[in-house]
């Protein structure tokens, strides 16, 4: 079986690069092939390495607090381009302040996103879920 690509960055303004980086080396540690577009990446570059990648997910961080508005319009920009079904995660501090993370899940998956999850998740979850999505 040929291994499963995932596109990964920070999305928007945001500039935080380490916990990308550590995500990146995880994923590949586990057996994925990472295309890692660092940070401050618009939502037309998820979009166009995905299609340029055959990508099997989009995995978006944001640490600034502004990632529910860079995020806005993701799924329908991929719908666009032919990427229906692709899966969508996120994580991070994706809202500003201190919001029930109940609440934050809900208005990411209406926005299409399959996961979102918060501050201080750990690797392993995120590893797992996406073997569980994948198939992998």
């Amino acid at each position: 079986m040929s291994k499963k690509t995932l596109v990964t960055g920070v999305i928007g303004a945001d500039v935080h690069a380490v916990g990308n980086r550590i995500l990146a080396l995880s994923l590949e540690e586990a057996g994925y092939n990472v295309v890692n577009l660092g940070v401050m990446v618009s939502q037309e570059e998820f979009v166009n390495a995905a299609v340029e990648t055959k990508a099997d997910a989009i995995v978006v961080s944001s640490l600034y607090g502004h990632g529910e508005i860079d995020c806005q319009g993701l799924r329908e920009k991929c719908d666009e381009a032919g990427l229906k079904g692709i899966f969508l995660l996120a994580g991070g501090n994706l809202v500003v302040g201190k919001q029930d993370f109940t609440e934050v899940e809900k208005r990411y998956k209406a926005m299409g996103f399959d996961r979102a999850y918060p501050p201080g998740t750990t690797l392993e979850t995120t590893i797992s879920e996406l073997r569980s999505l994948l198939g992998a």
